[in-house]
């Protein structure tokens, strides 16, 4: 009598390329050590002390508008404090990448580009308000935007490629993550346009 379990198919398991797994690392550690200074700058402008790093630059180039704003405390509190616990997520992933070097089942890995995607969206919805709402640009929220866009594009354009989102997206995902760098660029490159047309960001620096 056959076995069950020997007939059933196994289970596909899944591993992200090991620069992509020190990658994560590296923005991880490079979000967070950014969103902590942000949050002593957030901290600065409630006591009206100065921040151990300033990030005011300009009249535009200043976070102070930013953090004391309604978009800067989104549920509450300093977006800051999302930033220092969130970030330790792709670090997560890497660690767990290299621990299972067999690979993870597909879930845990859509769940976490789920996750990086949010992270992503919101990027964008904090650099659209910074832009054409406050009228200026925090420099150390716009760290956290250089890091979490190649992120998203580098971690989308995987997990399409390697099938994790079905078989037909695969070539696709290939392209994109041969790609993801200049698409990163071409994401930032929309951002500092609409900056620069709006409010005049290399104007106010000279």
């Amino acid at each position: 009598m056959a076995d069950p379990a020997a007939s059933s198919p196994a289970v596909r398991l899944f591993l992200p390329p090991r620069g992509l797994a020190v990658f994560w690392i590296v923005a991880s550690v490079l979000g967070g050590v950014v969103a902590f200074l942000l949050y002593l700058e957030y901290i600065g402008q409630l006591r009206g002390t100065d921040p151990i790093i300033s990030c005011s630059i300009s009249v535009i180039v200043t976070c102070g508008p930013n953090l004391l704003s309604p978009g800067g405390n989104l549920l509450g509190f300093s977006n800051s404090i999302l930033g220092i616990v969130l970030f330790c997520g792709p670090l997560y992933a890497a660690m767990s990448a290299f621990a299972a070097p067999g690979g993870l089942r597909a879930w845990y890995w859509r769940v976490f580009t789920a996750f990086v995607t949010g992270a992503f969206l919101l990027v964008h919805f904090f650099a659209w308000r910074s832009v054409f709402e406050y009228g200026s640009l925090c420099p150390w929220c716009m760290v956290v935007w250089l890091v979490t866009i190649p992120l998203f594009w580098f971690t989308l354009g995987w997990g399409l490629r390697d099938g994790l989102f079905g078989e037909g997206a695969r070539r696709f995902g290939a392209r994109l993550y041969s790609w993801a760098l200049l698409v990163t660029v071409v994401d930032y490159a929309i951002i500092a346009i609409a900056a620069q047309v709006r409010l005049d960001v290399l104007g106010s620096l000279f």
